[in-house]
């Protein structure tokens, strides 16, 4: 017997997947705005030992939307396959008259439904009660109040989920629709249903408004029917007030200046923070890698299999866990900003602006959320409903700088950048981190306004939200949020770096027949006559072996290529490696630094004692550090991200398009900057 599939269905902003986590034991994202849900997410669970399958659906106001996120709503209901045995359909308690709209149109479609409540303690505060009997009476429907976050009366839904007797509810308006559909001609009935699911247009032509007109009078009738629900089970119309009754901060935040300079002041001092406050913990891991490899070294027979520990796995691991303090940091701050309703503001703010770029105001839900990674913040475009703006969207979403980013931006910020403060008060090395951010922002806004002037998108699209009221996020959802993130990072990234770190390491310790050998020897002989010292004569040997191994062959061959950037070949290992994912670059350059060399230094000591062999000089100046910040704010150096592109499209044109287009601009711009700065 399969077991029965129950969907969960909701506006935006709802509670809806705050609610599946609870039933499902899982940790999907939430967020205090809309948008956060754009696709089915499915699992198997138990109820009171009963299998079941639970389907997290994207929220929507209505079943009859353009919206590509909300379509999958409206299909997932009717089309046999996938119909639900039973949904719960989630309605906020504060929005009422707005939320069962939804509600009754799920009920016409014939579907058993159980009601859960939710936001249950605000509509306590704003006086909101609803007689759950006579609700009952009216609707044919059994309903719960909840609170997910807390855990309050998921047990009783449960229940009411398994023991409810799953029988078609009352039909609200279908006969009104079919009444008024009954004396049309065929022609215009089929019409209105290409309407209702947006299909065969060829159907709807020249029945627009016809189609139009029934629509109107369904949307009244469905609101006459839920207004008597409302009078007869007591509730009073104050959810409107409680709705446009803005809290007193929303006039600074959502001011056209001073919404701005908070939210410059914000971001200001978020990647301050990040700086100052993860700085002991990352020297302190920083270290303690470094202690690990120098023991095992020692205390291991040496070989082949100690040279991979040490040079290779740990080496390439230990580059990226020293930014899990960075990372934990910058999460918590956004899951702040997400869960307290200010994020919600940010997209009302940013709405004006974007529209100028070709862009939709719901497009700065992928742009905010491009900072934690483009692949979530690319589906997540599905929200817009013009196709163009949403295309525009794609596009420039890469040039975000996401997390994977910022180990790259960390490890030569600290290489290049001096440890002062300005002002006395300002980290520098924050002010570079914070324009490394917005010129990736900047870049993503002069992209769409070239695109727009190429797509060229007729009619704009207008961005109809809710500002959710604030909310005092909960520091154990925050922190869970932050340790879930990290442990994703380092398990997912752990996964590409420890296969890459150890094809690395057998590309850098192995060479061509006897390269190696002969070219130790020449290097040993080379180091007598310059009457280097050991510790100078070791390092020149393992670099001209280094050079002969595999990698060094492959690295010299697209040495050429990166040169005029300031690259040496150790570099461009690094770039190519790390199209597999963005923070593999620091990974590989810590592999390919530790082979051969003393395991006591860190990383930046290492990249430091680098040296172009032709002049002796560094090969990491300033210029070379900001060449490849530049370079990294630009490349599209993420296979994961090219796919889910070519998935959102259906096409390879675009994310072919949006790589060649974004090459171009970070090989130029890393030229450029490098000419000037050298």
């Amino acid at each position: 017997m399969a077991s029965p599939k129950i969907a969960l269905l909701g506006n935006p902003n709802s509670g809806k997947t705050t609610l599946y986590n609870r039933l499902a034991n899982a940790n999907q994202k939430t967020g205090n705005f809309s948008g956060v849900t754009v696709e089915r997410r499915a699992t198997k669970t138990t109820f009171l030992n009963q299998e079941i399958e639970l389907v997290d659906l994207p929220g929507t106001y209505t079943l009859f939307s353009t919206a590509l996120d909300e379509q999958i709503v409206y299909s997932e209901l009717l089309s046999p396959k996938t119909r639900p045995d039973l949904a719960v359909v989630v309605v906020d308690k504060t929005l009422l008259r707005r939320s069962l709209f939804l509600l009754t149109q799920v009920m016409d479609l014939g579907i058993p439904c159980v009601v859960a409540f939710s936001m249950v303690d605000s509509a306590a505060k704003a006086g909101i009660e609803i007689d759950i009997k006579k609700f009952t009476e009216s609707t044919g429907l059994h309903a719960v109040e909840i609170n997910s976050r807390t855990g309050y009366g998921i047990e009783a839904l449960k229940k009411l989920v398994l023991k409810v007797e799953r029988k078609q509810p009352k039909e609200i308006l279908n006969d009104f629709i079919y009444e008024s559909l009954l004396r049309k001609p065929t022609e215009q009935r089929n019409a209105y249903g290409a309407f209702l699911n947006q299909t065969h247009c060829d159907v709807l032509a020249g029945n627009a408004a016809f189609c139009l007109d029934l629509h109107r009078q369904e949307i009244l009738k469905r609101y006459d029917f839920i207004d008597g629900l409302l009078a007869y089970t007591g509730v009073e119309r104050v959810e409107e007030r409680v709705v446009k009754t803005p809290f007193w901060a929303d006039k600074y935040i959502l001011h056209n200046v001073w919404g701005y300079v908070i939210l410059l002041t914000i971001l200001f001092l978020v990647f301050q923070a990040v700086y100052n406050f993860a700085s002991y913990p990352m020297d302190l891991i920083d270290e303690g890698v470094s202690s690990i490899a120098t023991w095992l070294s020692s205390s291991l027979p040496s070989g082949p299999l100690t040279s991979l520990l040490t040079d290779g796995i740990i080496a390439g691991i230990g580059g990226v866990v020293i930014f899990i303090p960075q990372i934990a940091f910058l999460f918590i701050v956004l899951s702040i900003m997400e869960e307290s309703g200010y994020m919600a503001r940010v997209i009302y703010l940013m709405d004006s602006i974007m529209t100028k770029f070709g862009m939709s105001g719901r497009s700065i839900v992928p742009l905010v959320s491009a900072s934690a990674c483009a692949i979530p913040a690319i589906m997540s475009a599905r929200s817009i409903d013009n196709w163009k703006e949403r295309l525009i969207t794609i596009m420039v979403t890469p040039f975000i700088s996401c997390s994977a980013r910022l180990p790259v931006y960390a490890i030569l910020i600290a290489l290049a950048v001096p440890d002062v403060t300005i002002l006395g008060v300002f980290n520098l090395k924050g002010l570079v981190f914070l324009g490394l951010y917005l010129l990736g922002v900047f870049a993503a806004f002069a992209s769409a306004l070239i695109m727009k002037m190429v797509f060229k998108p007729q009619d704009s699209s207008f961005l109809m939200m809710e500002l959710p009221q604030y909310r005092l996020p909960e520091y154990k959802k925050i922190l869970g949020n932050a340790l879930e993130k990290c442990q994703s990072f380092v398990f997912e990234a752990g996964k590409i770096i420890l296969a890459i770190s150890i094809l690395l390491w057998v590309l850098a310790s192995y060479g061509p027949g006897n390269q190696m050998e002969v070219a130790a020897e020449k290097a040993a002989i080379e180091a007598g006559k310059l009457q280097l010292d050991e510790v100078e004569s070791d390092r020149l040997i393992q670099s001209y072996a280094l050079e002969a191994s595999y990698a060094g062959h492959f690295g010299k061959a697209i040495e050429p290529a990166i040169k005029p950037l300031g690259y040496d070949w150790k570099i461009g290992i690094a770039l190519i490696t790390s199209f597999a994912a963005r923070e593999v670059f620091v990974g590989t350059l810590a592999t390919i630094y530790s082979v051969g060399e003393e395991e006591e230094t860190t990383l930046i000591e290492k990249m430091r004692a680098q040296k172009w062999p032709s002049t002796g000089l560094p090969v990491y100046t300033l210029a070379t550090a900001i060449s490849l910040l530049v370079f990294y704010a630009f490349a599209m150096q993420c296979m994961s991200t090219l796919a889910i592109v070519k998935k959102e499209t259906n096409s390879w044109k675009w994310p072919t398009i949006q790589f060649i287009y974004m090459t171009i601009v970070a090989y130029a711009s890393s030229f450029v900057c490098y000419q000037i700065f050298s």
